[in-house]
């Protein structure tokens, strides 16, 4: 048995990931999806403060409160940057990382640096995209039963974490089991960013013929690559 903890991206919570802990524990895995701090059923909780670096000691804290060891984790979209950071934080108790179609930021970038939002809507507090941009643009490829249960639980996710630069001093100076699934009909992050991260960690590159979420549009193909590595 593996201990999996699947972290999400921008505008979503652990709710994202239904399909692929699905398949997962059916594999006979332990498997955590939480829902980081100001997102989702947590949205409430926003407030200024929140950071990539805020959300990553909270993945840190976990895998120490459980005593969790030779864990994967796995981030997709922004969750790769928050991956990263708490890799770097709980570095003993990480045994892979996966990229999935995930930003893997060096010290110092910021997600703007890599990814324009040409429709963002941003507030004090938080920023995200319009229903439309997320019916036409996001989740187009999504099936529409799927596509709509998705849209019903996007949230706006904290501005810092989408504005501000990352913090890695460790990270990308450290020996990684590794790996990075690119999907080939997903426009962001670019495909040159992510061979820049598959390169410098000289991980494993996997591909999959679907857009920006494989754990909505392919959940089981997606499954079998992290548990693969």
């Amino acid at each position: 048995m593996t201990t999996f903890v699947l972290i999400h991206g921008a505008y979503q919570g652990g709710w994202i990931w239904k399909p692929v802990v699905e398949q997962l524990i059916a594999g006979g895995h332990r498997v955590l999806a939480p829902t980081l701090d100001g997102c989702a059923e947590r949205k409430r909780q926003v407030r200024a403060g929140i950071t990539t670096e805020s959300h990553a000691a909270e993945i840190a804290e976990l895998l120490f409160y459980e005593d969790l060891k030779d864990v994967v984790l796995a981030g997709t979209s922004t969750g790769g940057m928050v991956m990263a950071r708490a890799a770097e934080l709980a570095r003993e108790r990480v045994a892979r990382v996966v990229f999935a179609d995930a930003l893997a930021l060096q010290n110092g970038e910021a997600l703007p640096d890599i990814v324009k939002r040409p429709t963002a809507i941003n507030t004090e507090l938080t920023s995200g995209p319009s229903r439309q941009d997320f019916e036409t643009r996001l989740f187009a490829d999504l099936d529409p039963a799927t596509r709509a249960w998705a849209i019903d639980r996007c949230t706006p996710h904290p501005i810092a974490a989408m504005t501000a630069p990352v913090t890695l001093e460790r990270f990308w100076d450290q020996p990684w089991n590794a790996s990075v699934i690119w999907c080939r009909k997903s426009s962001n992050p670019p495909v040159a960013h992510q061979r820049r991260a598959a390169d410098r960690l000289k991980a494993r590159w996997h591909e999959l013929d679907t857009g920006h979420y494989p754990m909505l549009s392919e959940p089981e193909a997606l499954a079998r690559l992290i548990a693969q590595g």
